[in-house]
């Protein structure tokens, strides 16, 4: 193998496993950077407080191995609980809107129109703080969206 040849290759190769290793960094550093869970006996708590009550369900159309939710969810005019996980993943936030949406270009559509709650940086048994200028009566949809790949996550209508 010529010189040249032999520099292309290990350019081309390394270039590839950087791009993997970045690609698996994006994957696991909100893993490995999320908040513990709450507590079961909490969010029980917060649930018996709750207005409404809803779930995510894994098979919505914008749903796939790596996007998805499995939880029940309850909501109230100061907290959204989330018994149950999510896929986890980068940079994820909590609308509510008043248009059930469960792909991608259906949450886009409305996206505007959509109130942004807070960030979600929990995958599995967390809870969410509503800020007082939200009214949760005014809505009737729980989306999650992830910001930096306009990935729908998951959503459920809960009124």
């Amino acid at each position: 193998m010529s010189y040249e040849k032999k520099i292309t290759f290990l350019f081309i190769s390394h270039f590839f496993f950087l791009i993997i290793g970045f690609s698996l960094g994006v994957y696991f550093l909100p893993i490995l950077a999320a908040p513990e869970s709450v507590e079961i006996s909490k969010i029980n708590e917060y649930e018996n407080k709750s207005k409404y009550q809803t779930e995510f369900l894994r098979d919505l159309k914008g749903s796939d191995p790596f996007h998805w939710g499995e939880a029940k969810v309850t909501i109230s005019n100061t907290k959204i609980t989330v018994n149950g996980a999510i896929a986890p993943g980068p940079d994820y936030k909590l609308y509510l809107t008043n248009e059930f949406t469960q792909h991608e270009d259906e949450f886009l559509s409305i996206k505007d129109e959509a109130k942004y709650v807070a960030e979600v940086k929990s995958f599995e048994n967390f809870v969410i703080d509503i800020p007082s200028n939200i009214d949760v009566n005014k809505f009737n949809t729980v989306v999650i969206w992830c910001e930096s790949f306009s990935e729908f996550i998951t959503a459920a209508k809960y009124q």
